[in-house]
């Protein structure tokens, strides 16, 4: 239970990369995909969880394998988040930035299919904001993959 078949440090070096190679993975496929689960994207990431299981324990199943798997994980995630707050560049690059998808109005649709939003993506915020396609004043598809709606005065 507690004899470890591979060595703590390739336990580390396992989690480090498969945790960068994670991350670029879902920073690369856009805010949607982090910010707002359909049921199909709540799949993917089971079956993410599921495809690089063996490839990080390197079949080490002990208890002491798995703790320094978690521990490692979660100290790297510390650590990109401790960066990022450090360092305004690297956090615009981690988190991404807000973008604009509609004014006045109006939707921007090269926007909106650039990010992968559809059209019930953005009537589902207006609704949230009790707000009127007309009375639009600018839409923003934020970092974290929400919609942020401001009506018009």
């Amino acid at each position: 239970m507690f004899d470890m078949h591979v060595p703590w440090w390739e336990l580390l070096a396992r989690a480090a990369l498969i945790y960068l190679a994670l991350f670029l993975m879902v920073r690369l496929s856009g805010k949607r995909t982090v910010g707002q689960f359909t049921p199909f994207d709540l799949l993917v990431v089971m079956l993410l969880s599921e495809a690089v299981s063996n490839g990080l324990s390197g079949g080490d199943d002990s208890v002491a394998g798995a703790w320094i798997l978690a521990a490692a994980l979660i100290v790297m995630n510390g650590a990109i988040g401790f960066l990022g707050s450090r360092s305004p560049r690297l956090e615009a690059w981690l988190e991404g930035s807000p973008v604009l998808i509609g004014r006045d109005g109006q939707w921007f649709e090269a926007v909106l299919r650039r990010h992968r939003l559809g059209i019930a993506d953005v009537e589902k915020a207006l609704r949230e904001a009790d707000c009127e396609l007309a009375d639009l004043h600018m839409g923003v598809l934020e970092s974290d993959g929400s919609i942020s709606i401001l009506k018009r005065k």
